[in-house]
C-alpha cells in the first residue's frame, strides 16, 4: 500500500472522503452492513462528481468476506465518480483470493489495534467520575503537573527501537474527518472539534488540537501528544483517558504536551517537560 495516503473512514453516521497524495484514497467499509455502506460512499462521491476523478482505490473490508457481487457493486460506485478499485485489505480467509480472482492487489492489515482503539467507543464512566469529582473540588478537568516538587531524572544512554512510520498532513481537519496511523501523524493545521486522530506512536499537532486524540492506540503508555494549542474535547494514551471540560485559559496559548504519569493523563508545558526529562531523550 502507498504511504502518504490517507484514508477515506467513515464517521459515527456518514463517510467521510480525505483524497490523499499520489491520488490514492483507501476506503474503509469494515464493521459495516455493506450495502448502506456502498449507497453512503456513492451519496458522497456524487456531491463532488469531479474531485477524485482519475483516483485509484484501496478498500480495506476488515474482518467482512465480501461476495463478487459485492465487488461489482463497489467497482460501480467507484466508477461512477471515476475512481478505479485497485486494491483490496482485509482479515477474512477467502478475501486474497477473492482479489487474485478479481485481478486486484491485496494488502494485509497494516497493525492490529485493539477494539477500542478501532472506534473510539470507549467506557467513560469511570473517567466521568473522576471529571466531576475533580470539578467539585475546583481542579481542572485535564490535569496540569506541578513540576516544581518532582525531582529531575539523571540522563542515561539506552538504546531503542527504530520508530514506525510516520504520517503527515498538511491541511486542517474538519469536524467528521478522521485519521488511523499505525506510528506516528503529523498534523500542520488545526483539528477542530469533531475531528479525530488515532495513532500506534505519537501525535504532533501544529496549530489548535480542539478534537480527539488518541496516542499509544496499541498499548503504549509512553507515547504522547503534543500541540501549539491544547484544548481537546478528550485526550486518550493506551487506556488512560482524559477530556478538558474545564474552563478555557485567559492567556494567550503556549506549546503543550500531554503524557501518561501515574495511571492519568496529565498535560505539561514544554518548560515543565524539559525539567522532567533533561537530557530531552524521548520515551522507549
Amino acid at each position: 500500500m502507498a504511504r502518504g495516503m490517507l484514508r477515506i473512514l467513515r464517521a459515527k453516521r456518514s463517510v467521510t472522503l480525505l483524497r490523499g497524495r499520489l491520488d490514492g484514497l483507501e476506503v474503509t467499509l469494515s464493521g459495516r452492513v455493506l450495502e448502506e455502506a456502498f449507497a453512503e460512499l456513492e451519496a458522497r462521491l456524487a456531491e463532488q462528481p469531479t474531485f477524485y476523478r482519475g483516483s485509484s482505490a484501496v478498500v480495506s473490508f476488515g474482518e467482512t468476506a465480501p461476495t463478487a457481487a459485492d465487488l461489482a457493486r463497489l467497482r460501480n460506485v467507484l466508477g461512477g465518480a471515476g475512481v478505479t478499485l485497485r486494491a483490496l485489505v482485509g482479515s477474512a480467509a477467502e478475501l486474497q483470493a477473492l482479489a487474485a480472482l478479481e485481478g486486484l492487489e491485496f494488502d494485509p492489515p497494516a497493525t492490529s489495534l485493539s477494539d477500542s482503539a478501532r472506534s473510539l467507543v470507549a467506557d467513560f464512566a469511570g473517567a466521568r467520575n473522576d471529571i466531576a469529582a475533580r470539578r467539585k473540588r475546583g481542579e481542572s478537568s485535564v490535569r496540569r503537573a506541578k513540576v516544581e516538587s518532582e525531582r529531575a531524572r539523571a540522563a542515561e544512554l539506552r538504546l531503542v527501537e527504530a520508530p514506525q512510520g510516520t504520517l503527515y498532513h498538511a491541511a486542517t481537519l474538519r469536524g467528521g474527518q478522521t485519521l488511523h496511523h499505525s506510528g506516528n501523524i503529523v498534523v500542520v493545521g488545526d483539528v477542530n472539534p469533531g475531528a479525530e486522530l488515532v495513532a500506534t506512536g505519537d501525535i504532533l499537532v501544529f496549530g489548535r488540537l480542539a478534537g480527539i486524540a488518541h496516542a499509544g492506540a496499541g498499548g503504549d503508555e509512553n507515547a504522547r501528544i503534543f500541540a501549539v494549542e491544547l484544548t481537546p474535547t478528550q485526550l486518550r494514551i493506551a487506556s488512560f483517558i482524559g477530556t478538558d471540560e474545564g474552563p478555557k485559559r485567559a492567556s494567550a496559548p503556549s506549546p503543550e504536551v500531554a503524557i501518561a504519569r501515574d495511571a492519568k493523563i496529565v498535560v505539561l508545558s514544554l518548560d515543565e517537560l524539559s525539567r522532567l526529562e533533561p537530557s530531552g531523550a524521548s520515551s522507549a
